[in-house]
């Protein structure tokens, strides 16, 4: 249910049924009861008013005026509540009545009829199920009712005491009707839409700047304003100072989804535990429209570490305390304190507690190949499982030749590196980059349909590692960026697989180095987690950039030639182990050397190399034109594809 709605369904306490079904505990019962007014007895009412002079008249307009300025109908002043209608009444006299009494009293009818509507407002919105603004408007509302009721008390003493007249009591009434009718028309519309909590708030302060010309009904209202926030302004007060959402009417403008646990972030490619455990709800109060989204967030770094176990909380003072709102903005600047508070707690929290930028660094030495010594001993000794066919291989072997290789190099002196395990996916990189759920950052992802899964996947093609993330870090290292990390990760892996087949080099520190140092300068000035998430992830957008993975058409051609290098490669091993195995000899290189010498002046072994140097070329260039139409979104292609073209014009 909207929030500009009385939440029902909420659990509160209900009103007793006698507080209804018992009429004289309310003033309801005054306006359902013919009573008769003191002077009317005297002068034997059961005659029409106008058989009487007019200074009897007057008399008796004055008694029963004054029992209608609260609500009770006298003996020639008839108040009717109209059919269907909670807030419409109307005021009748006596059709004998002197025309000039006549006159006064409907000007006095107005501010009758606004007492009512308001003494109406407050017994129906002090029920339970209203709201802790309605409580406090009500509250605020009956305080006025009680100075209003002291004046017509004061009224009647003087007419009592002979001493008030018909116009002297119009005289006196006059103050008041400007700020009961502009009251009497705020609760009217809250009424009429069933407003509760900050629907109310704005309602009140949308009346009272629109009585910008009324200085003393504009004061009157905003001092209701400032009193129907007191309550709300006591949920904020705890959610930012405390982390706490104290709101047992559904008031406030921040849910909580309850649904949502931190543990799931490390299976949630949304990470909607961050994003959505607590958001924004409509019908924010306009005076804090700006910057509710800073208060969301406060809150959320509290609740962060009181997930961690760290509990803290910001520091009031007695001038620091949320208890009213006003032109001073002195209320912006607390929560802006909070704010900061919170926020630097978190991120010392983040970094220094659990070391979030060690965590990363781990992960860049193992995703990222930044410490190949592990990498290389293990293709070492898993060529041949990785080498089978996706049904075939076995993942607890990958895992065990995996940690064996981490406790035999330098990677063993790394505490996270028990972190790290492995995994084969079912899929090409240029699949899984097709199913890669944020799409709509990288449009130029292919279709489905475009993307041809081989016919036979090795474990060079679906080897992955996975790491381990635990809470809090699990914030910034969310599953979405632990996938990127293994999109990287697989192309790299197959890069380097190819790099050892041809004995080449693949500078890959070229292209993520200088990005990791502009992200780890980034997070040393960070000011908020939000900071170094954004900052994180923009590096893993980078990386797959660099990495030309966001350009599905330029992989599949990266794919091509990696294909060819290995069906060269392979063709070569082969050609040199059948010509070493037709004449032994006495030196392995010198083998090698004469080996390469004979089949050079063989004519078929110079038309294989010619058909493969052929082939790459022709995919080399074909290149050019990918990157050229690509290059205006990523303008560092252009030199790559000038220097592909100078190439081929070279060849």
């Amino acid at each position: 249910m909207s929030a500009l709605e009385i939440n029902s369904s909420s659990s509160c306490p209900s009103t007793p049924r006698w507080n209804s079904e018992r009429p004289f505990l309310t003033g309801r019962f005054h306006q359902e009861t013919k009573t008769t007014s003191r002077f009317a007895a005297e002068t034997q009412t059961e005659d029409a008013i106008g058989c009487h002079n007019a200074a009897v008249q007057e008399l008796v307009v004055i008694d029963d005026l004054l029992s209608a300025m609260v609500g009770i109908q006298g003996r020639y002043i008839s108040i009717t509540r109209l059919r269907g209608k909670e807030d419409g009444f109307i005021f009748q006299v006596d059709a004998s009545m002197d025309l000039a009494l006549q006159e006064l009293a409907h000007r006095v009818f107005p501010l009758c009829e606004s007492f009512m509507l308001i003494n109406q407002f407050v017994e129906s919105r002090s029920q339970f199920k209203n709201g802790l603004v309605n409580h406090a408007f009500a509250a605020a509302l009956r305080a006025l009712l009680l100075d209003y009721q002291a004046m017509v008390a004061q009224l009647e003493h003087q007419f009592r005491l002979g001493r008030l007249s018909l116009q002297g009591l119009w005289y006196y009434c006059q103050p008041m009707m400007g700020s009961m009718k502009a009251l009497s028309t705020v609760i009217q519309k809250a009424s009429a839409n069933n407003f509760a909590g900050s629907a109310v708030l704005n309602l009140v302060q949308s009346q009272a700047k629109a009585m910008a010309g009324d200085t003393s009904v504009r004061s009157l209202l905003e001092k209701m304003a400032e009193c129907a926030s007191n309550a709300y302004l006591g949920i904020l007060e705890r959610w930012v100072y405390e982390g706490v959402i104290d709101d047992p009417y559904s008031e406030f403008f921040i849910a909580e989804n309850k649904s949502l646990q931190k543990e799931s972030l490390t299976q949630d490619y949304d990470a909607k535990y961050w994003r959505q455990r607590y958001s924004l709800k409509d019908g924010i109060p306009s005076f804090l429209a700006n910057i509710a989204g800073t208060i969301l967030i406060t809150g959320k770094y509290l609740n962060v570490m009181r997930e961690c176990g760290h509990h803290v909380q910001v520091p009031v003072s007695e001038n620091s305390k949320l208890m009213s709102f006003g032109s001073n903005h002195r209320y912006i600047e607390c929560i802006k304190s909070a704010y900061d508070f919170a926020s630097g707690e978190l991120l010392n929290l983040i970094k220094e507690k659990y070391d979030l930028m060690g965590k990363l660094q781990s992960i860049k030495h193992y995703l990222l190949l930044d410490q190949g010594d592990f990498l290389v001993h293990f293709m070492d000794i898993a060529r041949d499982e990785l080498m089978k066919k996706l049904d075939d291989i076995s993942v607890e072997k990958l895992q065990s030749l995996l940690d064996l290789a981490l406790r035999t190099t330098a990677a063993a002196a790394d505490p996270c590196h028990e972190d790290l395990t492995c995994c084969v996916e079912t899929s090409s990189l240029l699949r899984r980059l097709g199913t890669l759920k944020d799409r709509e950052k990288t449009r130029n992802v292919l279709d489905d349909n475009d993307l041809e899964e081989p016919v036979s996947l090795t474990g060079l093609e679906t080897f992955s590692l996975n790491y381990k993330v635990r809470w809090p870090l699990s914030i910034v290292i969310t599953k979405k960026a632990v996938t990127k990390y293994q999109l990287i990760f697989r192309f790299l892996f197959h890069c380097k697989h190819v790099e050892r087949q041809l004995c080449g080099a693949w500078q890959v520190h070229q292209v993520l180095e200088p990005i990791w140092h502009v992200m780890h300068n980034r997070l040393q000035t960070a000011k908020s987690i939000d900071e170094v998430i954004q900052h994180h992830d923009f590096f893993l957008d980078k990386c797959l950039r660099g990495c030309l993975l966001l350009l599905p058409e330029f992989l599949k051609k990266v794919e091509r030639l990696k294909s060819l290098c290995l069906q060269y490669a392979s063709a070569t091993q082969w050609l040199i182990s059948s010509l070493q195995s037709e004449k032994p000899k006495p030196s392995k290189s010198r083998s090698r050397c004469q080996a390469l010498s004979i089949s050079s002046s063989n004519p078929n072994f110079t038309d294989a190399i010619l058909k493969f140097e052929r082939e790459f070329n022709a995919e080399l260039q074909s290149l050019a034109p990918i990157l050229s139409s690509s290059s205006q979104a990523e303008p560092y292609l252009t030199h790559l594809a000038q220097w592909i073209l100078g190439t081929g014009n070279d060849q």
